[in-house]
């Protein structure tokens, strides 16, 4: 078994979808044309459709031909990210300050595909609940939608995701069997000195200086507190102070991300920063405040659905492409919220070698088209599968 002919048939229509898709990206929860375009779409299909949930929300419902009480839920995620693309071709972002970086409008469009595939042939027993959902680059939308009733309203018993990976050769998944995707924290810290002439230090309390040790002190939590066996990151991101060249500022402010797979070492970061950040901030002399955000939870699969979404991608690809030793990423992923409520899997769908300046999250990303029928024909191979007639 392979690629589904009538979805390979469609690609075509699929790249226009997706073309669409990219030139008019949305960020967290303010997906309302996408989440048009795709209810529009998904009605086109005759498929059931539900608005609102996780705000800006799309669930779309179809069920097989017989009366299986078996039912599954598909996941895509709808969003772009606040940045300012850079690519001329015809598709480009017609947003300033937005772009699909990600490869969200390809996930999308391959779960469009299945769902009309699926909606034609329903050669499934019970219901799959196809899962449109906002805000995974920031704002939890996993989260809101859950907390919105999606595992109530719509009583699927396991959740699938998908994400497409560059750097893996395109026709190959990766499955992982436990954690795939870390744990992702933030922290704010605000140093709080006195402001003096840059001639005059002496007569202030530097908070840059303070600042600079800060962040030299952090990197030593990962090298000396956390076991070499266990990953963990700990990134300084932002570090902002000062408006002159001959002024010391009486404030400085860092923020950065802590990662971890394990709930023990993800408490272990939290606890050693405000540790070194109050003690630092107390040697030099500043006063401290911080903020800790908690993020989103590790993406970990269930043993025996990430056996079965291995089992389903090499019908679509071949037993030779499945890869199930592949190393997992210090990335987050909310779907890990959904994950948390349902047994399931995510995989990642190889995207192939990328161009220097073309991986995730780059200003001159572009999903590979050649992925859509491969995700649409798993998604497809995936319904029928698990609700097998």
């Amino acid at each position: 078994m392979a690629v589904i002919n009538s979805i390979a048939d469609r690609h075509e229509d699929m790249r226009g979808w997706r073309h669409l898709l990219h030139t008019h990206p949305e960020i967290a929860y303010e997906e309302v044309w996408t989440s048009d375009f795709i209810a529009e779409k998904l009605e086109s299909f005759g498929i059931e459709v539900h608005r609102g949930m996780g705000k800006t929300g799309v669930v779309g419902v179809l069920r097989g031909t017989g009366d299986s009480t078996a039912a599954i839920g598909l996941r895509a995620d709808m969003d772009a990210l606040p940045m300012q693309e850079m690519n001329e071709f015809e598709h480009a972002s017609q947003i300033p300050g937005r772009m699909h970086a990600c490869g969200h409008d390809g996930h999308s469009t391959m779960l469009l595909g299945a769902a009309q595939y699926l909606s034609e042939t329903r050669n499934f027993d019970g219901t799959v609940y196809f899962i449109f959902q906002p805000a995974e680059e920031e704002g939890a939308g996993a989260k809101a939608m859950a907390e919105d009733g999606l595992f109530t309203q719509f009583d699927m018993q396991t959740v699938w995701g998908m994400h497409n990976w560059p750097g893996v050769d395109v026709g190959t998944v990766g499955v992982h069997r436990g954690a795939c995707m870390a744990a992702a924290d933030m922290f704010e810290i605000r140093l709080n000195g006195v402001g003096a002439h840059g001639a005059m230090p002496h007569q202030g309390v530097d908070p840059i200086i303070c600042g600079a040790a800060l962040v030299q002190s952090l990197q030593t939590i990962v090298s000396r507190r956390v076991s070499p066996l266990s990953p963990a990151v700990v990134s300084v991101t932002i570090f902002e102070a000062g408006s002159a060249f001959n002024v010391i500022p009486g404030a400085a402010r860092l923020a950065g991300t802590a990662r971890a797979f394990s709930a023990d070492v993800r408490t272990l970061l939290e606890t050693s920063i405000r540790e070194i950040a109050a003690t630092t901030a107390a040697t030099y002399g500043c006063g401290l405040e911080l903020d800790w955000i908690a993020g989103y939870p590790p993406t970990v699969n269930h043993l025996a659905e990430a056996d079965r979404a291995a089992t389903v991608a090499a019908l679509v690809l071949g037993d030779d492409k499945i890869v199930t030793d592949i190393e997992p990423s210090m990335a987050s992923e909310d779907f890990a919220f959904m994950l948390e409520e349902k047994p399931g899997a995510y995989i990642w769908l190889g995207a192939g070698q990328p161009k220097a300046d073309g991986n995730l999250h780059n200003a001159c990303y572009d999903f590979n088209d050649d992925l859509l029928p491969l995700g649409a024909s798993y998604w497809a191979r995936l319904v029928e599968t698990e609700l097998t007639k």
